[in-house]
Order: structure tokens, then C-alpha cells, then sequence
């Protein structure tokens, strides 16, 4: 069995804060590069898509909404039903984060205060007219959509198990037969 040495230890730990310093610096510059190309590139791929005419902003809108806020919202319901484990949900959050890229590239366009995020308001003003709003109606239906099937799940869960309980009670008072009991009176 090999001796621990405390300068091992040491370089380990130095080289784990390298890395992490490293990383750090990495994400913060690509974080910088996304803020100032993202919105203005996620503005041009929507403006070309609905190419100026409100009925395509108002259907693309629907669906990316609906689509991209109903997916992750499934997935994420079907993790947490089936399994528990940190590592299961953490995975299972990126995976979740990855599919609501559009709604979230939107929303960095419509609440932005930077000049990429002004420039992608600008194009989508233009090339994409009534996506905006579009998007927001998809997402609230997603919503609403996915808390009415969780509900309903639920409450048929919930029905299934006091049918269970009813049925082993009737069950329990028809095998036993015991003649009841007069209710006594203090008078």
C-alpha cells in the first residue's frame, strides 16, 4: 500500500483549480461571443422562415412555443416519475435546457437589453411579423396543455386507488360478518 504524500495532494488540488479556472474562462468568453451573435443569428433563421407574412409568424410561433415548451416539459415529468437518481436528473435537465433552445434563444431576443438582442427585435419586427406573441400563446398552451394531462393522471391514480380501497373494505365486511352493535344510551 502506497503512502500518501501531502505533496501530491497538493499538486492535485492545484491542478483541479487550473482546470476549473480554465473552464470558467471558457465558458465566460463563449457566453460573451453567444450574447453578441446568438440573437441576431436566431433572427434570421425565424425571418427567414416566415418571411415576412403574419399568418407563417403566427403558425411557425404556435408551434415553436408549443413544441419546444410541451417536449421538455415531457421529459422532464417522465425523469422525475421513473427515476430518482441525481445523476438520471441532471442529464435529463441539459437534455431538457437542449430542447427549449428556441423558446430560450426567443426570449433572450424579447428581454434582452444588449445590441444583438435590440438588432433580433428589429429583424423579427420585419421578417417575421406576430411570431413573438405567437410563441408566448404556444408556450402557455404547452402549459396548460401538459398541467390538464398531469392532472388528469393523477386523478385517475387517485381514482384507482380508492376504488382499490372501497373494494378491500366491502370485501373485508362481507367475509367477516359480524351482527352489529346496538348503540348504547346514557338516558
Amino acid at each position: 500500500m502506497k503512502a500518501l504524500d501531502p505533496q501530491d495532494h497538493d499538486a492535485s488540488w492545484r491542478h483541479r483549480l487550473l482546470i476549473a479556472g480554465t473552464l470558467l474562462i471558457v465558458l465566460v468568453v463563449a457566453g460573451a461571443v453567444a450574447s453578441a451573435t446568438v440573437p441576431r443569428w436566431w433572427a434570421h433563421r425565424v425571418g427567414d422562415q416566415v418571411n415576412e407574412s403574419i399568418t407563417s409568424g403566427v403558425l411557425i410561433g404556435l408551434f415553436y412555443g408549443f413544441v419546444f415548451t410541451l417536449l421538455p416539459i415531457a421529459l422532464l415529468t417522465t425523469v422525475l416519475r421513473w427515476r430518482r437518481r441525481w445523476a438520471t436528473v441532471g442529464i435529463a435537465l441539459v437534455a431538457a435546457l437542449v430542447l427549449a433552445l428556441p423558446n430560450l434563444m426567443t426570449l433572450g431576443i424579447v428581454v434582452g437589453r444588449s445590441n444583438a438582442a435590440h438588432a433580433g427585435q428589429r429583424t423579427l419586427d420585419v421578417q417575421a411579423p406576430a411570431f413573438r406573441g405567437a410563441s408566448l400563446a404556444g408556450v402557455l398552451l404547452a402549459v396548460g396543455f401538459a398541467a390538464m394531462v398531469i392532472h388528469l393522471i393523477a386523478s385517475r391514480k387517485r381514482a384507482r386507488s380508492d376504488a382499490r380501497h372501497a373494494r378491500d373494505e366491502l370485501i373485508a365486511s362481507t367475509s367477516n360478518p359480524t351482527p352489529p352493535q346496538p348503540e348504547s344510551s346514557n338516558r
